[in-house]
């Protein structure tokens, strides 16, 4: 474990710092490489802090935490290194308020956020090349069916191989899914997905029925319910066979349905409420792709681009 004797700081400083490596390993229980992370950014730390006239942690006010990482901004760090030195930051602040009756400055530091990254989506053309399947028996049309609806859905795998037959009403074309906490919400249900779901469930599902009584609608080969893990087999070995070569996923279904959506005109909320986010923040990653579709649009038609 790091050896503070050394470390060019006060020996105020010093003497906490060993304190505060005590207590995240005999309070904390953390294991030696974490307590080291945590060390080496209250080291930074704390020099800064000594550089700026700051000699003792019990002196730390909140404009000083904000030239920090100021410092920290100007000088280029990855904003995971910024995100992870403000954890040990709170962290040590926490202990000073716990352990010493100091006030925290470090409460009103908020961590930037992540840059989250749209996840790999399928093309429309391979949409239609995924969906392009050769109806020779009754699993190829329960396969049709699942995908159809889930591309026309955007459910969630657990909320698609969940759906039971009262949960459907093909007459006015919508399907009743319950997600994330329970909750429940309505999706509507396009006219492909709705036909194909139709010609399943008359002329198919009845033949995939064995001794079980299961009211699931999508069945395997023994007659009960499709499992996750089997609609992602299925979905892998057609994507296979129409040569994606993407490492397809059922969520990658989910993500180009919302993608498919925005980029052809659907608004946010929407598509907020067909996904079944509670935070329309995490419906806006997709409006990452959609900044590809209006950079399009801008360099085609603006007059001096």
């Amino acid at each position: 474990m790091k050896d503070l004797k050394n470390i060019n700081i006060s020996n105020q400083n010093k003497e906490i710092l060993e304190k505060f490596k005590i207590y995240l390993l005999t309070e904390k229980h953390l294991l030696e490489n974490s307590i080291t992370s945590y060390i080496d950014d209250i080291i930074k730390y704390l020099e800064f802090m000594e550089k700026n006239n700051i000699k003792s942690y019990k002196n730390i006010k909140y404009k000083d935490i904000n030239n920090y990482l100021k410092y920290l901004d100007d000088n280029k760090y990855s904003i995971y290194s910024v995100v992870r030195k403000i954890s040990s930051i709170k962290a040590f602040h926490k202990y000073l308020s716990i352990n010493y009756n100091l006030e925290d400055a470090s409460t009103k530091i908020e961590s930037p956020r992540f840059y989250k990254k749209l996840p790999n989506i399928l093309t429309i053309e391979e949409v239609d090349m995924l969906l392009n399947i050769e109806l020779k028996n009754d699993f190829d049309y329960r396969n049709k069916a699942m995908i159809e609806v889930m591309y026309a859905t955007g459910l969630r795998v657990s909320e698609l191989v969940n759906l039971e037959l009262n949960n459907v009403d093909l007459d006015n074309k919508f399907i009743r899914c319950f997600g994330k906490g329970n909750k429940e919400r309505i999706v509507p249900l396009g006219d492909i997905a709705s036909k194909y779901l139709n010609i399943y469930l008359e002329e198919h599902r009845d033949n995939l029925k064995k001794k079980y009584l299961c009211d699931k609608i999508f069945l395997n080969n023994h007659g009960k319910g499709i499992t996750r893990q089997g609609f992602f087999i299925i979905l892998k070995d057609i994507a296979e066979e129409k040569g994606i070569n993407k490492n397809i996923t059922p969520h990658m279904l989910r993500h180009s349905f919302a993608t498919h959506l925005l980029n052809n005109g659907a608004d946010l909320r929407t598509i907020q409420v067909m996904l079944g986010h509670s935070n329309l923040s995490t419906t806006q990653i997709y409006t990452n792709v959609s900044n590809d579709i209006l950079k399009e649009n801008y360099d085609l038609y603006h007059p001096r681009k």
